[in-house]
């Protein structure tokens, strides 16, 4: 579904930026389950350990939400003209050819990225933000409840409940809260209320207290504190900003537009690289190729890119988990590192999550998700400085992630001779992020890498699930 046309067009005249016109929005959101040689397995009801139904998850989340998560059946899901029209407002967002950082590398590689930071939020979580607000909004829902790590999600979510008319609540992780003040500014200006998690207003936050009083905090921590408030507050659901299979189906127009702005210049990407935390900007990005490769066509090499702080498919374990600390969610089958690891306090808040989305798990564990790198602080803000150098954006912590190794596969064309076709996502700017960039610069950054102990720790918590479920 990716491949084009040839066009006749040289690729050595390709424009930096690469718009498509409004009108070649999605229509539809694609749906890669719907292709999975093997879907993933479904998510448990802990209490009973069953297949969870969708009326013991419509208590926590929204009706057609819920039915968007466990949809298997459906390629394409039509986007409601009102999030369309909101889309509007960003969308379609530029293909950027990076000629700059190709010529300072001295690669013949060509380099792409989709740039998904020119929007207030500064990432692409508004693409399922305003999706989840619409839902909520149409249940007529007073508000929702979530989380978030580095503060895009919760930015996003603010901005989107704003232009729906909807309350918004947002657990922030509390090494996030501190390292950056603004991204709580800019929630509390779009009418979010925002607690550093973990906090003494929920019974899951006061335990977590109890036990580890001096703790950063971690996504699953503020997950545990924001589904506890949701299902306790009359006319809230709770939403969350990656994993789920239905945040990876809102973030396919990443990827649908990359397609098909790379198609109008007869490209097609050998490479395909993303941050990978809780595996909603993979997903996105990579999401019409996977259907190429899972069709048998020609496919690009995906490879995802994790923290070595947190490094969930490269060191974790494929198995059940919960998806929050306080062991309060459905169970998912994922790559996870325990429920109960909490990550060091490093920058890129929104990789800090012990587990991976139960799609890219399983492409992973089936062999179609090609590759999975970890990678530590240094090296990242290496590459998100020597990029911002020669691309004049300055990415967030998390986007680097990707940029190291595009910047790698690039040195490797440029020793071979390979002209490959390279595409990353670049999910948001760091601007809210100068903390970071000052500790990288006054050589105060550290890298704290869990040993084999520390993970063991976390794996050994894992829940028993009956063997015919695994």
């Amino acid at each position: 579904m990716a491949n084009s046309n040839s066009t006749g067009k040289s690729k050595s005249n390709i424009p930096y930026k690469i718009y498509l016109p409004e009108e070649e929005i999605p229509k539809a959101w694609y749906n890669v389950r719907a292709d999975m040689k093997t879907d993933h397995r479904p998510i448990l009801n802990p209490a009973t350990m069953k297949p969870a139904a969708a009326e013991e998850l419509t208590p926590v989340f929204c009706e057609k939400l819920v039915g968007q998560e466990l949809n298997d059946k459906d390629r394409y899901i039509e986007i409601p003209d009102a999030v369309r029209e909101i889309y509007k407002m960003y969308r379609p967002s530029p293909l950027m050819r990076a000629y700059r950082l190709e010529k300072a590398l001295g690669t013949p590689a060509r380099i792409y990225y989709k740039f998904e930071g020119g929007n207030t939020s500064g990432s692409h979580k508004l693409n399922s933000a305003v999706a989840q607000a619409y839902y909520a909004k149409e249940q007529g829902l007073k508000g929702v409840v979530t989380e978030t790590g580095a503060g895009q999600w919760g930015t996003a979510l603010a901005m989107a409940c704003a232009y729906f008319g909807l309350d918004c609540k947002v657990f922030m992780v509390k090494v996030s809260a501190e390292q950056k003040p603004f991204r709580r500014a800019v929630m509390e200006t779009f009418g979010a209320s925002v607690t550093p998690s973990p906090s003494d207003t929920t019974q899951v936050g006061r335990k977590i207290l109890a036990g580890t009083p001096d703790t950063g905090g971690s996504l699953g921590c503020a997950i545990s504190e924001a589904v506890e408030t949701a299902v306790t507050s009359e006319g809230y659901r709770y939403v969350l900003g990656s994993v789920l299979n239905q945040v990876l189906l809102h973030q396919s127009v990443v990827g649908l537009e990359a397609a098909a702005a790379l198609a109008l210049y007869d490209e097609y990407p050998d490479l395909v690289i993303g941050c990978a935390g809780g595996g909603s900007n993979l997903g996105g990005l990579m999401a019409p190729f996977m259907a190429d490769k899972l069709a048998g066509r020609r496919a690009p090499h995906f490879i995802a890119v994790e923290p070595a702080s947190c490094p969930s498919l490269t060191r974790g374990k494929f198995a059940y988990d919960f998806c929050d600390t306080g062991m309060i969610t459905p169970l998912a089958k994922m790559y996870t590192l325990g429920a109960t690891f909490i990550p060091s306090a490093n920058h890129a808040g929104g990789l800090r999550f012990h587990g991976m989305s139960p799609i890219l798990s399983q492409l992973y564990h089936d062999g179609y998700l090609d590759e999975a790198r970890a990678v530590a602080q240094n090296t990242v803000f290496d590459a998100a400085t020597f990029f911002a150098k020669t691309e004049g954006t300055l990415p967030a912590p998390e986007s680097s992630h990707a940029i190291r190794a595009a910047i790698d596969e690039a040195v490797k064309c440029r020793e071979s001779g390979e002209a490959k076709t390279i595409l990353f996502g670049l999910t948001g700017t760091g601007y809210f992020d100068l903390r970071a960039y000052m500790s990288y610069n006054d050589g105060s950054m550290n890298d704290t890498i869990p040993s084999d102990a520390d993970l063991a720790q976390g794996l050994s918590q894992l829940p028993a699930v009956p063997e015919g479920l695994l």
